[in-house]
């Protein structure tokens, strides 16, 4: 018996017609389900941890949406033991990209009933988890600024959700002031007098595909963070067409961290994001959660 978690207006009302063509695949198969339409983070979380207490039986949760549809239902998910099986449908994706699924509905379901479930690390921000990223600063401005754009909906409905990122950054730019930062990471201090954002991850890409930190994997048990200081706002326009392919992380203005325990503290107050949504501000602290969920994945995928 499979579960699934419907967000209808993820990607500017792509969740719908995505779960309309699973639902047409399942019913030509056989296949027994039970689904629900998510209105609220809220309404998803509480019904799929009713769910999971009243049966054992479920073989897997699917989840039609977008990283921040998944991002409600990792405290559900989280040490339950059964797998999360993801259909992308949202403007970023990331979780999709960093398990290697795709977007054809007909392979996304085939990784459901066929695929491998996969054991995967969580960030852990005080009480509340994280699966593919955390950013701070820069970056996760850009993200709020894109979520609470109009620009968002008109790419999103073009399928363009990465060029609403690259046109948040050029929003952000006109407002934005970097500032010292100190990172602790593992028990070392690192301090920057002139820092535009930290991205810590836990795969290699945010923001709709930018592969900020390239050699990130979701089941090390360790953390990839990406410092971006010292640069002007030249520096830091030229460096996102270089985010695409990693190539970033050779630049002296880039500092490359790996850990399971950071924190952050910024003379001046920095939004933070998980997954796109809002978490807390600065000072603050991150760890690796690790193996506390699984995804299923394509076979060879690890």
């Amino acid at each position: 018996m499979y579960l699934f978690i419907v967000n209808k207006n993820s990607g500017n009302g792509g969740g719908e017609k995505v779960w309309n063509k699973i639902r047409k695949k399942l019913i030509k198969k056989g296949i027994s389900y039970e689904h629900a339409y998510t209105h609220s983070a809220e309404q998803a979380h509480s019904f799929l941890t009713q769910r999971l207490s009243e049966s054992a039986a479920w073989q897997a949760v699917g989840v039609v949406g977008g990283d921040g549809t998944i991002h409600s239902l990792l405290p559900a998910l989280r040490n339950s033991g059964v797998p999360l099986a993801v259909f992308p449908a949202g403007s970023g994706n990331d979780t999709a990209r960093g398990f290697r699924i795709p977007r054809k509905v007909g392979a996304a379901l085939d990784i459901m009933l066929k695929g491998l479930p996969q054991v995967a690390d969580l960030i852990s921000i005080s009480d509340r988890s994280t699966l593919t990223a955390l950013a701070v600063g820069f970056d996760a401005e850009v993200a709020h600024n894109v979520n609470n754009s109009r620009y968002k909906k008109i790419c999103n409905a073009l399928g363009l959700g990465r060029l609403a990122y690259i046109i948040g950054v050029f929003h952000t730019l006109l407002t934005f002031r970097p500032g010292p930062l100190e990172v602790e990471c593992d028990g070392v201090t690192h301090r920057f007098s002139s820092a535009w954002l930290t991205a810590v991850n836990n795969s290699i890409s945010y923001g709709g595909g930018l592969a900020i930190c390239p050699e990130a994997k979701p089941d090390d048990g360790l953390l990839d963070i990406c410092i971006v200081h010292d640069c002007s706002k030249l520096k830091l326009l030229l460096l996102f067409p270089t985010i695409l392919y990693g190539g970033h992380t050779r630049l002296s203005f880039v500092t490359m961290l790996r850990g399971r325990n950071i924190s952050v503290h910024s003379n001046l107050s920095r939004l933070a994001l998980g997954d796109g949504e809002y978490i807390a501000s600065t000072p603050l602290k991150a760890s690796v959660d690790p193996g506390v969920l699984k995804v299923m994945v394509p076979v060879g995928n690890s």
